[in-house]
């Protein structure tokens, strides 16, 4: 009978025994290991970044403003359909409003030729080139196109991206990519606040409630159950009638309502916490009220205030451009990306491209944030940990 020992040697490769002995982390050092494992977290986290580095440091490198306005460059896409000029190199591009744009061999826009004449007989409109040179402008079929030297059509035509314009320009001839930038800085400026200002009251307010109890709890709950009774879209949406238009306005809408689902998810931990043993060696070594909220309770319950809290930036960002889009939101020049949606609708059908862009951004933006809401919460979860 064989002799067994009390000690045997582990047998496996060198990367199980790496996975039997690891170095341990602290917590913040263990939360950041699984967030940038989950592909979407890290993913949601690099856009938030790319769209902060586009709003903030973007308009540092356009040579446009916000409210800058070219009505020759109106509606111009961000990919032209351009035909041969009279000169090598030079090309033309037609517009919606049958105006003819000089176009370089990179892309750029020049200039747009000034119309001379416009015969009806023959549909078609001559345009200046120079003194001695006319370009013209054939529209008795679709689609419009130039005429050569010998007065036949040209039906030839190529791609070329729009150098001057990167996205294109809108109705007014305003630069998209740089009302794009400025529309992500208020929007991503409008969250952060209201986000901010809401945790401060959902944590004093919930925290409060859930800590003290009784009937305190259940008279500051009720007014929480009130306030939640009334659709948040249409309370906020009342609050900014009332208000004057601006960016303070819209902050204070959202500030004033938002605060009660933090509210609710402080309270819910406040219970959870309150009679764990930590509390009660606090509440025996004489620790204030204060103290114990601040110094113990609340730091146990942030990861579910941090989760709530980044869900509640894309809520207050599609908030923000809802009210824009409906005309109660930041007053016009000043570009939003739901005044850009709602300034696109009128040309829809013949420019998609002014309402496809800003809505893509709160798209991206959406996505973005829920995915790092959708990474802390699986990071800052205990029973996840792996």
């Amino acid at each position: 009978m064989t002799e067994h020992t009390k000690w045997e040697r582990v047998s496996g490769n060198e990367e199980e025994a790496e996975r039997i002995y690891r170095k341990s982390r602290s917590f913040l050092g263990d939360v950041w290991f699984r967030f940038r494992h989950k592909p979407t977290a890290l993913c949601g986290f690099i856009l938030v970044l790319i769209l902060l580095v586009f709003c903030l440091a973007g308009p540092f490198f356009t040579p446009y403003t916000y409210s800058e306005q070219n009505n020759k460059m109106a509606s111009i896409p961000p990919l032209l359909t351009v035909y041969p000029g009279p000169e090598e190199g030079s090309y033309l591009y037609i517009t919606q409003g049958m105006k003819l744009i000089e176009v370089d061999n990179e892309g750029n826009l020049v200039r747009q030729l000034k119309k001379k004449k416009d015969d009806n007989a023959q549909k078609r409109t001559s345009f200046v080139w120079d003194d001695d040179t006319l370009v013209y402008l054939d529209y008795s079929r679709l689609p419009n196109t130039v005429l050569d030297k010998e007065g036949n059509r040209i039906e030839v035509s190529q791609k070329k991206w729009n150098h001057t314009y990167l996205l294109g320009t809108d109705q007014l001839g305003r630069d998209i990519l740089t009302r794009l930038m400025y529309g992500t800085r208020i929007s991503l400026m409008v969250a952060f606040i209201a986000a901010l200002v809401n945790m401060v009251i959902g944590i004093a307010y919930g925290g409060i409630s859930g800590y003290l109890g009784g009937r305190t709890d259940t008279i500051m709950m009720r007014i929480v159950d009130i306030i939640s009774t009334i659709p948040l879209t249409l309370y906020v949406i009342l609050i900014k009638m009332c208000l004057d238009d601006g960016l303070l306005s819209i902050i204070i809408a959202l500030s004033s309502v938002y605060w009660v689902d933090m509210a609710r998810v402080v309270r819910g931990e406040m219970l959870s916490l309150k009679n764990q043993e930590f509390v009660l060696a606090a509440r025996t070594i004489g620790s204030s009220t204060k103290t114990i909220l601040l110094n113990h309770l609340i730091p146990n319950a942030m990861g579910p205030i941090l989760v709530t809290v980044t869900m509640l930036i894309p809520s207050a960002i599609f908030m923000e451009a809802f009210m824009s889009f409906i005309g109660i939101g930041i007053a016009p020049p000043m570009a939003s990306l739901g005044t850009m949606c709602n300034d696109a609708t009128e040309t829809l059908r013949t420019n998609p491209y002014q309402l496809f862009l800003p809505a893509l951004v709160i798209c991206v933006i959406m996505f973005a944030f829920n995915f790092v809401g959708d990474g802390l919460r699986d990071a800052l979860d205990p029973k996840l940990k792996k």
